[in-house]
């Protein structure tokens, strides 16, 4: 995983990203793929199994061009076919100019089975898409699930009789072939192969009642569909409709499917659920905010779609999840590949949109269909929201998963290592490995047929870029299973994700000889709670367990010295010295942005005799990232433990002393360092904790009912006593609201506003509203509130095109403005 070098723009506080000039709608192509590195494809270096494949293969995708469409513009996304910016092909049906008939002349003969029009059942109410789980999906074509039978009728010129011969058609990318299961052919009433089979089941007038079985191992995507009809009088080929297309999307509720999830519950939490909980801040002061998956919004299917054509992955592979989820992992950023999303930790967001400001993946992923220009910006839980966006939506169970105290291993060694000098100050030049308070990624859930047996279930998909994978931005799929037990030769990133969850925490002080000696071995400092939305509610559910065994187990200390032992320093545990006489803790209170702090060391004496401890505190201010800034407060102590007591070492901190101090996302980082005058121990500890910000106050203002208007009111008090400048609300919701965009200027100091705004529900039942607030003083400000909306009075409950959704932004006068 750490075969590049931290090269990339952007991603580290330092190197702020500076974006080109601002785009012409219209982006320009990319380069031909083939003359990128030395002529490997991206899919040759980013998936081994399928280096061999041909690099000319036939069915890749175009490279993006021309008019992309806004929504669910025919062939905008299916399979890379853009109908208004390509030339006819000659391959596909309906293609030819009016030809109907094996002699392409365009005749009628009297007798001939024609095949007048095609009903697929396709409406969100029919049949189809309830049993199908794709009624929430607000596309009027057929959408299903693989492995999965549906009905259609075909209406014909006359009565079906047995002599006549019917086969069905799907076809998807530029040179369908039957070998590549890009060009499926279907014989109604006979076994067709892997799975795909089609059989009548009512023949009445002309009218033909089908039910098709598709395989389980099919191909996702958007297919062409068309009909072929033999019969005495001649051969019929039903020109291809635009209305016709058929998404078929992965399956968790086939058992066939290799992404089969067995229990239901999990499957309308991991699938289903659009909306839900992503987790940040600290350990001890977990922070939570709502997320708009949106994955049934329109448009957000094909966007996804277009993320597979965009990157040019191979049709014959889009039926494989290991190899879709790793395509994702490397298309949600945008190295590498123009990918959705441009990672930025450097605090400059003027040329784009904060990260902490984004309530919802729906805006960035249309934004990129639209316009085919990475948007800027993401962090991790931005890459991790956008990434259970496109796997839910194309039919992966996944969730949103974060990892408190995660570490950035850059050696390979599998431990995160620490230099200090003779004194115990840390030597930064030295110090390349960093621990994030908190790192967001994805699992997702399939069977490992790549794998040995008992490497199935859960696997970790990471989409922001930290280092390459096969010299590419991307991370996994990764056995969770692998992780738990040290096997860092499994693929696909193992040695990476298990440092970031189970490796040890090693701090190295310099000799007077000028060589460095292990000093302290932190064990329990890394991947100390891993935690994602519980299933059915919006509690906490801790999956620690599934990534590792109990802290300090036998199993435990087994999988790290295993995994160590396969990295860069296999001998590093050899070397260690233990005098461990003084127990040390630290203690924050929970901190308010705008408020006065304290900071606590408790040191605890648990030997006989009388100890000495030499204390050091260093406080500064870190990106969540790790990435430190400068110590702007410092204390030094000596402290006398008499035999079992303990003495507390306090440092108080004013607003005024932080306030110069704070960067987007920011933490405060206490590094504690001590020497014990009688036996030489040291002590060592790094101490993160955050600022709260406050949240908005939603309250929704009379009944919600699918095609009504109705109204929220937000609430939110500046906690700080400075003005809060170009303030900016976000507002969304999947079946409730498109994204929208409110700029309501300044707010001064410790003011407190209400804004009101109308929202037109088209989707009933419970709904999330989410909304944020941005500004260069403040962010990270989020609210929610539950809609439970009603069907509209006759319809059925069904979806409406009705509501003004906006995507531009509003300058929004204030409801009222009061102070504190």
């Amino acid at each position: 995983m750490m075969d590049g070098p931290r090269s990339d723009v952007g991603r580290w506080g330092g190197n702020p990203w500076q974006p080109p000039t601002t785009p012409s709608p219209e982006p320009e192509p990319e380069p031909d793929r083939r003359s990128r590195r030395g002529g490997r494809s991206f899919w040759a270096r980013c998936c081994g199994c399928c280096s061999c494949r041909n690099e000319t293969d036939a069915d890749w995708g175009p490279e993006p061009h021309g008019d992309r469409g806004s929504g669910r513009g025919r062939g905008s996304s299916s399979g890379g076919r853009r109908p208004d910016s390509r030339g006819s092909d000659s391959r596909r049906p309906g293609s030819r100019a009016s030809g109907v008939n094996a002699a392409g002349d365009g005749t009628i003969r009297e007798g001939m089975l024609v095949v007048t029009g095609v009903d697929l059942l396709s409406s969100r109410s029919d049949q189809n898409r309830r049993e199908h789980h794709t009624d929430e999906f607000e596309y009027d074509e057929l959408i299903l699930r693989r492995g999965q039978p549906f009905d259609m009728v075909l209406h014909l010129s006359r009565p079906y009789e047995s002599s006549d011969h019917v086969a069905l058609e799907l076809l998807i990318g530029n040179s369908p072939e039957v070998g590549k299961g890009t060009h499926v052919i279907i014989p109604v009433g006979k076994g067709g192969s892997g799975g795909w089979k089609a059989q009548v089941t009512k023949a009445s007038g002309q009218n033909l009642d089908l039910r098709v079985h598709t395989s389980p191992n099919a191909i996702i995507g958007k297919f062409q569909f068309t009909v072929r009809t033999r019969s005495e009088a001649g051969e019929f080929l039903l020109p291809f409709d635009p209305h016709n297309e058929i998404y078929i999307l992965f399956n968790p509720w086939c058992p066939e499917d290799i992404v089969y999830v067995e229990h239901e519950d999990w499957r309308q939490e991991y699938v289903l659920n659009e909306s839900g909980r992503i987790y940040y801040g600290t350990e001890a002061q977990i922070g939570e905010r709502t997320w708009n998956y949106g994955q049934f919004d329109h448009g957000v299917l094909d966007a996804c779609l277009y993320i597979l054509d965009r990157r040019g992955m191979p049709y014959g592979g889009r039926g494989d999840p290991v190899s879709v989820s790793r395509v994702i992992s490397a298309m949600v950023n945008s190295l590498d590949d123009n990918g959705v999303l441009i990672g930025n930790w450097s605090g400059d967001y003027s040329r784009g949109t904060n990260p902490s400001a984004w309530v919802g993946s729906v805006e960035i992923l249309l934004s990129y269909l639209r316009t085919g220009y990475s948007v800027p910006y993401g962090q991790c839980w931005v890459f991790a929201g956008v990434t259970t966006t496109v796997l839910r939506c194309l039919g992966l169970a996944t969730r949103t998963v974060t990892n408190f105290n995660s570490a950035h291993d850059t050696d390979t060694s599998l431990t995160m290592d620490i230099y200090f000098d003779e004194n115990m100050k840390p030597l930064e030049h030295l110090n390349h490995d960093s621990v994030w308070n908190f790192h967001v990624w994805n699992d997702c859930w399939m069977k490992r047929p790549d794998l040995p047996s008992g490497f199935g279930g859960w696997q970790v998909v990471d989409a922001t870029p930290q280092e390459t994978s096969s010299g590419i931005f991307c991370c996994g799929p990764c056995s969770v299973e692998s992780i738990k037990n040290g096997l860092v030769y499994m693929k696909y990133d193992t040695p990476f994700i298990f440092a970031e969850v189970n490796s040890d925490k090693v701090y190295w002080q310099r000799q007077d000889d000028g060589s460095f000696k292990i000093v302290y071995v932190e064990e329990k400092a890394i991947g100390t709670l891993i935690i994602t939305k519980a299933i059915g509610s919006n509690m906490r559910d801790d999956v620690t367990h599934i990534y590792k065994h109990p802290e300090g187990s036998e199993a435990e200390r087994k999988a790290v010295e295993t995994a160590a032992a396969h990295g860069s320093k296999p001998n590093v545990y050899s070397t260690r010295d233990s005098a461990e006489d003084v127990a040390m803790q630290v203690e924050a209170q929970d901190a308010v942005m705008g408020q006065d702090l304290t900071v606590c060391v408790v040191l605890t004496n648990r030997s006989s005799s009388r100890r000495t401890v030499k204390l050091h505190l260093y406080l500064s201010v870190t990106f969540y990232t790790g990435v430190t800034g400068s110590v702007f407060k410092e204390s030094k102590k000596e402290v006398v433990l008499a035999p079992g007591a303990s003495d507390r070492v306090s440092m108080p901190v004013a607003y005024k002393e932080y306030r110069p101090h704070l960067v987007d996302q920011g933490s405060m980082l206490l590094n504690v360092s001590g020497h014990v005058k009688e036996n030489g121990q040291v002590l060592a500890k790094q101490h993160t904790f955050r600022l709260r910000t406050p949240d908005l106050s939603l309250t929704l203002l009379g009944a919600a009912v699918v095609g009504q208007e109705c109204e929220v009111q937000i609430v939110f008090k500046n906690p700080l006593p400075i003005t809060l400048t170009n303030v900016v609300f976000r507002l969304e919701g999947s079946g409730l609201q498109r994204p929208k965009i409110l700029n309501v200027g300044d707010i001064g100091g410790n003011e407190t506003v209400t804004l009101h705004q109308k929202f037109v529900p088209v989707r009933p039942g419970p709904r999330q509203l989410i909304a944020s607030l941005d500004s260069p003083q403040l962010s990270q400000v989020h609210g929610v509130i539950q809609v439970d909306v009603a069907p509209a009075p006759g319809s059925g409950g069904f979806f409406s095109d009705a509501g003004g959704n906006s995507h531009s932004g509003e300058t929004i006068p204030m409801a009222s403005r009061g102070g504190a």
